[in-house]
């Protein structure tokens, strides 16, 4: 599995859900997904996820802010 980039676009720290683009795609990520252990991060980050099926459409996970 090769690890993709992107930007988060959206985060709402209250629920805990984000989005990134990647590639022109949108995909959703909870913050229990950030890699580093964190709950929130901005948006306009840079991140590299690996993406999983879930709920039969793909989702973020493992998701590391680059810095």
């Amino acid at each position: 599995m090769s690890r993709r980039e992107g930007v988060v676009v959206e985060f709402d720290a209250h629920v805990g859900l984000g989005a990134i683009e990647a590639d022109g795609e949108r995909l959703m990520f909870h913050c229990v997904e950030i890699a580093d252990g964190r709950r929130d991060v901005a948006v306009g980050t840079r991140v590299v996820f690996d993406l999983r099926w879930k709920f039969a459409r793909p989702e973020a996970f493992a998701v590391q802010p680059l810095i």
